[in-house]
C-alpha cells in the first residue's frame, strides 16, 4: 500500500514509476539509487534518509529521484559535482523548475529532456501537478565545460544581465 502523503503537499517525496525507470535502467543499468526508502527503492544498493545520502560516495552509474522540497539544491548540486570528483553519471527525474538558482547553477549543464505530460508518480491515482524533466549529468560533459571554461563564464555573464 503506498502512502497518500506521498502524493499530497504533506509529503516532498514523490516515488518513481516503475515503468519510466525500467525504461531508463535498459539504457544506463543503473547500479545505486541515491535516495530511496527500502518501500521504493530502484536498485539493490541505495542510500536511506538515515544513511543520508548527500554524505554518501556517488560513483558508477546513480539514480536520483530527489524529496522535491527545500533540500532539492543540495541533491542537485550533489550529482553535478559527483561527475566530477568520482565520475559518477548521475541520471536525475526532477520537477521542471527552470526558474530556480538550482537549474541555471547545475541542470543547464547536463543532458536535458522534458518529459511529455505529466508524470504519474508511483501508483498516484493522479497525475503530478508539475511537469517532470530528466537531467543527465556525466563525467565527460562536466568535464568538458571545465576545460572549456564556459561553466564560469556562462554563470557570470546570465547573473550580470539579470541585475541590469
Amino acid at each position: 500500500m503506498v502512502s497518500k502523503a506521498l502524493f499530497s503537499s504533506h509529503s516532498d517525496d514523490w516515488a518513481t514509476p516503475q515503468a519510466l525507470f525500467d525504461a531508463l535502467n535498459a539504457v544506463f543499468k543503473f547500479e545505486t539509487d541515491v535516495c530511496a526508502v527500502p518501500e521504493n527503492a530502484k536498485c539493490e544498493r541505495f542510500f536511506t534518509p538515515a544513511q543520508n545520502g548527500l554524505l554518501q560516495v556517488w560513483s558508477g552509474t546513480c539514480w536520483m529521484n530527489p524529496p522535491y522540497g527545500r533540500t532539492i539544491n543540495q541533491w542537485i548540486k550533489k550529482a553535478f559535482e559527483s561527475t566530477q570528483t568520482h565520475q559518477a553519471t548521475v541520471v536525475c527525474l526532477l520537477p521542471a523548475r527552470v526558474d530556480t538558482k538550482w537549474w541555471h547553477h547545475y541542470c543547464i549543464h547536463g543532458e536535458v529532456t522534458f518529459l511529455k505530460g505529466r508524470v504519474k508518480f508511483g501508483g498516484a491515482k493522479n497525475s503530478a501537478p508539475f511537469p517532470s524533466v530528466l537531467v543527465v549529468f556525466r563525467p565527460q560533459v562536466a568535464q568538458a565545460l571545465m576545460q572549456s571554461h564556459l561553466h564560469s563564464g556562462w554563470t557570470k555573464r546570465h547573473h550580470s544581465t539579470r541585475n541590469h
